[in-house]
């Protein structure tokens, strides 16, 4: 095997699903139009937020702030694998691999606590609705939000600079479609086996506590929806709540396989596949299950639209 000392030399070699897929061809025009898909859906569900008044509220805030973190999280690994596959070879430097990292890790964790507070916003609004404005104030909103982002900057910043410390000589090729902790690791000179169990403590410490707060939002939301009088106000908290839970089901569900399950049920093709689900596939998906069941969102859609064309053919 080759040794080297990536501190020295170019970089590392990404071997990722591309690489190893019987129909890489089909696979890639898959991941461009993915691609492509969650950058307009995102991008136009952040627009009509932003633009339409009648979204400003903690709900439509939190899922601006998700459909933001979608539209980056696939942008940092979608198109380098995408650029670099037509070369055969998705070359990335040591730098490039650390920033990477980083900003996957950083994105990741943020969408983790979000989606936490965004089952305490449902809570609040279907259990409490007297007091939603008091509950969910500006100022208790935009904390949730900065909740969100700073733990996460904290956290990816330390690991990732705790993983890029290891001298790597075993090898130059990541058996990953990004750089990751747990494939870089094992191409560590030194003993790295404290090290991935101090990772796989924190990502339970992480994920569990998230996901116990939205497993009791939603069981007390249950319970609410079900004493509701009416049967139009019981369908419509059961469709908007029914919408994160979908969410939050394939982002927890993808979080877990990969950051909580011990390496001996890990297989470099199942981790690739898995990782491939959460930073491309979901956030193409996310901003479609929230929007197409939700009226408010069709109906804001709409008004941007329309002042939209207005304003670029008034003659119509």
């Amino acid at each position: 095997m080759e040794h080297w000392n990536s501190t020295l030399g170019s970089g590392f070699i990404l071997v990722g699903i591309l690489s190893d897929s019987g129909s890489p061809e089909l696979l890639c025009a898959t991941f461009a139009a993915l691609y492509m898909l969650a950058l307009m859906s995102n991008g136009l569900l952040l627009l009509v937020i932003t633009m339409d008044v009648r979204l400003h509220v903690p709900m439509y805030l939190m899922l601006g702030q998700l459909s933001l973190m979608d539209l980056l999280l696939s942008s940092v690994v979608t198109p380098k694998a995408l650029m670099e596959y037509p070369h055969r070879e998705n070359r990335i430097s040591f730098g490039g691999c650390a920033l990477q990292m980083f900003l996957e890790l950083f994105l990741g964790s943020a969408e983790d606590l979000l989606l936490a507070f965004m089952a305490y916003d449902r809570y609040v609004a279907i259990c409490h609705p007297l007091n939603y404005t008091v509950f969910m104030r500006p100022t208790v909103c935009w904390s949730m939000v900065a909740s969100s982002w700073i733990p996460a900057f904290l956290s990816a910043l330390g690991y990732t600079v705790y993983t890029m410390y290891y001298s790597f000589c075993k090898s130059r090729k990541v058996r990953h479609l990004f750089c990751e902790i747990f494939p870089l690791l094992k191409l560590a000179c030194a003993d790295t086996s404290i090290y991935e169990l101090m990772v796989y403590a924190m990502g339970a410490a992480l994920l569990i506590p998230p996901l116990v707060a939205i497993v009791a939002s939603y069981t007390l939301i249950l319970f609410t929806v079900l004493h509701m009088p009416s049967k139009e106000g019981r369908k419509k908290a059961l469709l908007t709540c029914s919408s994160h839970l979908t969410v939050v089901g394939m982002y927890y569900g993808a979080a877990t396989l990969i950051y909580v399950l011990p390496s001996s049920f890990h297989s470099p093709k199942q981790d690739n596949i898995i990782s491939a689900f959460y930073t491309i596939v979901t956030p193409a998906l996310n901003p479609l299950i929230y929007s197409l069941r939700n009226k408010e969102v069709m109906g804001a859609l709409r008004r941007v639209l329309g002042k939209y064309i207005v304003q670029t053919h008034p003659t119509l």
